[in-house]
This record gives C-alpha cells, sequence and structure tokens, in this order.
C-alpha cells in the first residue's frame, strides 16, 4: 500500500493518541492477513490494547521476543539491566549460571544469553514466574538457549541444586507502588498482570523477598540486578546492605533506566548458624554511582 492508501489508517491511529501511528499502522498492515483481520486489529488498538499483544511480538535489543495477551511487555529502557549484566559476567570468561526471576516472557535471559554466547561464554540459564501465561511464553522463547523455565513464586520453583551457585541474578521485579497503579498507561494498567506491575505500598515489597535470600543463592562475588525509579534506588541499596549485598547504583540517562547492584561478598558465610560471620559481611558495603 501506498502512504496515501494508508493516510486513513495513520489519522485513525493518530487521533486515538498513538505517538508513532506511521510506525505502528505499518505493523498492523504487515501483521494482518486480509482487510478484516486489520480492522479487527486496529479496533482493538483504538480500544487500547498493547501493540506488542496484538502483534504477537516485541523486540527488545535487537531480539523479536514471542509475548501474548496477559503477559507483562519488556520495557527498551530494562535492556540496560542487561547491559550491566554482560558487562559483569564478562570478564569471568567461564560457564556461568544465571537466573531470570520474574521473567516474564523471558526476554532479559534470553538476551543476556544469546549477547555471552556471542562472545563464547555459555550460561546455564534457569527462568521461573508467577504467570502461567508468561510462563508459556518465556518457554517458547527460551527454547533456543536450552533454558529451564519453572513456574511459580520467586525462590520457591527454583532447582535448589542452584543454591550457592548463581553467578548473575536478574530480577525484573514489580517496582510500582500499588497507589500509582490507577496512574499508569491503560495499555499496562488494564492488559498486563497486576502482579507485574503492584510492587506493594512502597514498591519494593518483591525486593525485599529476592534481597532476603540472595546472598544463600548467589555465588560467592555473584550479582543480583534490579531496576526501579531513581527515586527508590537509594532505598533498595540499603535493603540489599541490610541482607550483606555489596550495593550500587547506575544510571542511564540516554534510557531513563536506573539499576540496583548487589554482590555477595566472597567471604560471606552461607552457613546460618555462623552469626560471626555473616556480621563481618553486613559491614562490606559499597556505594558508587
Amino acid at each position: 500500500m501506498t502512504a496515501r492508501d494508508t493516510a486513513p489508517l495513520v489519522a485513525r491511529l493518530r487521533a486515538a493518541g498513538c505517538v508513532f501511528a506511521e510506525d505502528e499502522a505499518a505493523l498492523l498492515l504487515s501483521a494482518a492477513t486480509d482487510p478484516a483481520h486489520l480492522e479487527a486489529l486496529v479496533t482493538q488498538r483504538i480500544a487500547g490494547f498493547p501493540l506488542e499483544h496484538l502483534l504477537g511480538w516485541t523486540e527488545f535489543r535487537g531480539l523479536r521476543v514471542t509475548v501474548a495477551p496477559g503477559v507483562f511487555v519488556p520495557r527498551q529502557r530494562t535492556g540496560f539491566l542487561v547491559e550491566q549484566a554482560v558487562s559483569l559476567a564478562r570478564p569471568l570468561a567461564r560457564p556461568l549460571v544465571a537466573l531470570d526471576m520474574c521473567c516474564g516472557c523471558g526476554a532479559l535471559g534470553l538476551a543476556f544469553t544469546k549477547e555471552l554466547a556471542a562472545e563464547g561464554i555459555q550460561v546455564e540459564l534457569t527462568a521461573t514466574d508467577i504467570e502461567p501465561a508468561a510462563i508459556v511464553c518465556a518457554r517458547e522463547n527460551l527454547a533456543a538457549v536450552d533454558a529451564h523455565v519453572v513456574e511459580g513464586d520467586l525462590f520457591d520453583a527454583v532447582p535448589p541444586d542452584l543454591h550457592g551457585r548463581v553467578d548473575v541474578l536478574l530480577a525484573n521485579t514489580p517496582y510500582v507502588p500499588s497507589d500509582h497503579i490507577r496512574d499508569m498507561p491503560p495499555e499496562a494498567r488494564d492488559h498486563e498482570p497486576r502482579r507485574a506491575l503492584d510492587g506493594g505500598v512502597d514498591g519494593l515489597d518483591v525486593l525485599r523477598r529476592i534481597a532476603a535470600v540472595a546472598c544463600d543463592w548467589l555465588a560467592p562475588g555473584g550479582h543480583l540486578l534490579v531496576e526501579e525509579s531513581e527515586e527508590q534506588a537509594p532505598v533498595a541499596a540499603e535493603i540489599m546492605r541490610t541482607h550483606h549485598l555489596a550495593a550500587r547504583i547506575v544510571e542511564c540517562e540516554d534510557m531513563g533506566a536506573t539499576v540496583v547492584i548487589g554482590t555477595r561478598p566472597t567471604d560471606f558465610a552461607t552457613d546460618p548458624f555462623d552469626e560471626f560471620a555473616r556480621g563481618n559481611a553486613s559491614t562490606q558495603k559499597e556505594d558508587a554511582r
């Protein structure tokens, strides 16, 4: 179709508030199998359905990742978390164990594993989520990297043989405060799982649960990475420090992304009865931006 032919479609999308109406029109046209299907897609898009759910995919760090209705759509800014994780993993120059927690469709784990594989670094990846629809997408997306995908609530689903072996823990936790969910765009608020968005009163409830036991699952020197808002990041770092992780905050102004990284000290004692060692580990703090 010519630009003139698509002009009415672009006008309808723009009138509905689609900022990138031309791009969306092209994507919807490519996805439609016939005029009736196109009209159905456009009608749903105008009604507020996420474009990614209508297309059945989204792009994340150059990869086409399957998504479906009822599944959290990975944000482009979260690519900064993956970038930081790859930078931390690269110097190890050995096979790695990684855990993608709150994995959604598996985009973070997929990008992390593929980017390291391109450099000859093998990753043993496990991904977990509590949402059944997300698990279906994650299994499809992560089959290419032979990941183990399990359904369950945080560490309840993680195979016990990963205890103390995880080099990199990617945790794309929900971090929107409960009272702010109503202020989110309807695409997210009405079409993504509440559990993938709602982080509790201050947005940090899920992080607290993960940080509380992270040192028991991380390998010595292993890293936990989470995305937070700029305002939440200092509190998130203190939560990590409370649980013996050396914490630092990194930011990318261009992407509007803030990542908090917690590292397990190499001398942290995993024996819960070794209080002396745990007390020493808690004094190791890092606060570099």
